[in-house]
């Protein structure tokens, strides 16, 4: 549950983001880039993400808790500050210059090493700082079991977060809602994971 909490709550602007490029289809911009660019861009989130596991192996899970504080200022500074939510601006795709040999001939091979599949990660990555400070104390306070099981369902949420992207642009209405209620949930969402984490790791015991 944590695990699929936190991927809602963390990826709300990769809705949006995902509908602007999805929206761009066209003869040489096609739904496997965004798909597999979204995948490539997540999984160096959830790279960057791992040293809070590893980290938790070694630290008294008491002391790992306080990691939990993050996430509430995040969700304080996202509640504050709600103007900080996505903005077009943000989702631009940055100019990257990559000369890429012929290889139509093997399509896997050729969306992996797209010029438009690296922009789609890169704005992915690009998106994920808030992602990071999440998942680093939500791995730290995860054992092998339960660490699998949250990947898993990060990367189940991908795709099913790409169909609804798809599926929101041709629905203009509801991504409207979506686009301007939605950040006023997260903050709350945000708050709630940290306080879980807290008392999942039992910090409270410091205060004795």
């Amino acid at each position: 549950m944590a695990g699929f909490t936190s991927f809602v709550a963390t990826n709300i602007d990769d809705i949006v983001i995902l509908m602007l490029f999805f929206a761009q289809v066209n003869a040489t911009f096609k739904p496997r880039h965004i798909v597999v660019g979204q995948y490539l861009g997540f999984t160096a989130i959830l790279v960057m993400s791992l040293p809070g596991f590893f980290g938790g192996l070694f630290i008294p899970k008491t002391w790992i808790g306080l990691l939990g504080l993050v996430p509430i200022a995040i969700g304080i500074q996202h509640w504050r500050s709600p103007s900080r939510g996505f903005s077009q601006s943000s989702a631009e795709e940055p100019e990257i210059q990559t000369v890429t040999p012929d290889v139509s001939a093997i399509p896997l091979l050729a969306t992996l090493i797209s010029p438009e599949t690296y922009k789609v990660a890169a704005v992915t990555f690009a998106n994920g700082g808030d992602n990071i400070g999440i998942y680093v104390p939500l791995f730290a306070n995860s054992h092998w079991a339960s660490l699998g099981v949250i990947v898993t369902i990060f990367l189940l949420m991908i795709g099913i977060w790409c169909a609804i992207a798809y599926w929101l642009t041709k629905h203009p209405a509801i991504a409207k809602i979506l686009t301007r209620y939605g950040h006023q949930i997260v903050p709350f969402v945000l708050i709630g994971i940290g306080i879980f984490i807290l008392l999942e790791s039992e910090t409270y015991q410091l205060l004795h």
